[in-house]
């Protein structure tokens, strides 16, 4: 008699959230405070689709909503 394959667990990303914020003490309204600064407020403005975080990240902007953080752009080399 086969047995049935165990179901997999999907994490929801509020659960995620909860972890950082209590098991590796992630500050979640600092990140937001930082993600909402007066550049970006001045970026939603102009309707500008991006901003250049001080990390090297950036920012997209879409309707008002910071929607992703892309990662720094790797430099290339001089060759």
């Amino acid at each position: 008699m086969a047995t049935a394959p165990t179901p997999a667990v999907t994490i929801s990303e509020h659960a995620i959230l909860r972890y950082l914020e209590r098991v590796y003490g992630i500050d979640m309204e600092h990140i937001r405070a930082e993600l909402s600064s007066p550049v970006a407020e001045m970026a939603v403005r102009m309707n500008a689709p991006s901003i250049r975080l001080r990390s090297g990240h950036r920012a997209m902007i879409r309707d008002g909503v910071v929607t992703t953080i892309l990662s720094k752009p790797k430099h290339r080399g001089r060759v």
